[in-house]
């Protein structure tokens, strides 16, 4: 397919997303279903263009002056994909599967409207309704935080100590421009792609079959890293997940001690078992039934709790999130995010550590849920997380954003996405 093609069929899985209001992923599944003609190329080109489209919706409308599905998919290519109006018009031209050029409106649109001096919202690529939240998180910096958030991701990888080294990785990787991460002491980045480009396949790499890496975004890497886990400790994964940050920790702690994974929807927990075979970590034990956590109360040396949230800070990697959620969704999981944090802090020991992390970058979320808690129980208080941080990352206060309590993780400052990061000690 040529380009033309591939937006027509951009736009028109766009139409579907809008339409049906389903995840993009579905969306473009179901088109490459029905389009069984279209190669691995094309169905990554096309991936691309509606990831775009939906990173910088309001960006790609404003600068055509409409919010239709072909405004976003050419608006998509002009902002991204290094074209112009006048070349994406001759590429497009004598190309039966195209959509229409851009008319003549569209190109007088184009050409009146400076990206520079749009509305705020709009150059942060934000939901009108999400713009204050970003703004209080982020004060002067939420336009360029909202604008990181919209950009491509990289992909990170966190290297499996227990069976390989970061150097033997970025080696069997080789021609992918794996490098190490500019944080996480274990993790590899491979960087954004470009225009119709897809990144490598590692989960086909043999490395990965052999439990040399698992893929984590570095902010999840360093969060897990902050939270200090040591051989022989006794760890609760109260959210476990399908097992990333437990997965962390585990490498941290030598196999030595004991990790219980847990998560109130055991569905979520099924991918961890094939991931701990492949890994060769033995010192985890799933714990599906909150009933089982009961001889755990008051024994455990950390609890960390990777809340159920709106997932704002994925938005680079789930941009039609963005747009799907409201503010009602952020009320119910701020009301999770409490009840969890009441509960788990039972199973803290005297002298240990609750952890608190988020993938948002919303302070109703984070430090807001952080001081109700205090409120609520004056048995915890918080670490200094200044003193945490150099102690893990001297010289690299640059890449961080203290907040009254906790610390944050974002695109813009950290090249990581966004994530929250709260360490309570228990009293002794």
């Amino acid at each position: 397919m040529r380009l033309g093609g591939r937006l027509a069929a951009a736009i028109e899985v766009l139409d579907d997303i809008e339409r049906r209001h389903r995840p993009a992923a579905d969306a473009l599944k179901d088109w490459g279903l029905s389009h069984r003609f279209a190669g691995a190329g094309d169905r990554a080109a096309i991936g691309n263009i509606v990831y775009d489209a939906l990173r910088r919706k309001r960006s790609a409308g404003w600068l055509l002056g409409d919010d239709t599905s072909r405004a976003l998919g050419f608006g998509a290519l002009l902002l991204e994909w290094d074209q112009s109006p006048q070349k994406l018009n001759e590429t497009l031209d004598g190309d039966k599967f195209a959509p229409e050029p851009l008319s003549a409106a569209e190109l007088k649109a184009i050409a009146e409207r400076k990206l520079a001096e749009a509305p705020d919202a709009v150059r942060a690529d934000s939901p009108d309704w999400c713009a204050p939240l970003l703004e209080r998180a982020f004060g002067d910096e939420w336009v360029a935080e909202g604008a990181a958030l919209a950009a491509r991701p990289p992909l990170d990888i966190r290297v499996n100590t227990l069976k390989a080294d970061r150097a033997r990785v970025i080696a069997e990787l080789e021609g992918t421009q794996a490098a190490p991460t500019a944080l996480a002491p274990h993790g590899v980045r491979i960087p954004p792609i470009d225009g119709s480009g897809r990144h490598p396949n590692v989960q086909a790499e043999p490395a990965f079959q052999k439990g040399w890496f698992e893929v984590q975004d570095e902010g999840s890497q360093l969060a897990a890293e902050l939270a200090g886990a040591k051989s022989g400790m006794q760890v609760l994964d109260y959210c476990a997940g399908a097992g990333g940050k437990t997965l962390a920790l585990s490498a941290a702690m030598e196999n030595r001690g004991q990790i219980f994974a847990h998560d109130s929807e055991k569905s979520r927990l099924a991918p961890m078992f094939d991931r701990l075979r492949r890994s060769d970590n033995r010192n985890v034990q799933v714990v599906a039934k909150q009933s089982e956590l009961t001889s755990l109360s008051g024994h455990m040396d950390i609890v960390l709790i990777d809340a159920p949230c709106t997932g704002s800070g994925t938005w680079r990697r789930r941009p039609d999130a963005k747009w799907r959620l409201t503010d009602r969704q952020l009320d119910v999981r701020k009301a999770e995010q409490s009840a969890i944090l009441d509960t788990a802090s039972g199973y803290v020991k005297p002298g240990g550590l609750l952890v608190y992390i988020t993938c948002s970058v919303f302070d109703d979320e984070n430090t807001d849920q952080i001081e109700a808690f205090l409120g609520r129980d004056k048995a915890f208080s918080p670490v200094d997380h200044h003193a945490l941080w150099a102690g893990h990352f001297p010289g690299r206060e640059d890449a961080v954003r203290f907040g009254r309590q906790g610390l944050s993780l974002t695109p813009a400052r950290s090249g990581t996405d966004g994530f929250y990061f709260a360490a309570l000690r228990r009293a002794g």
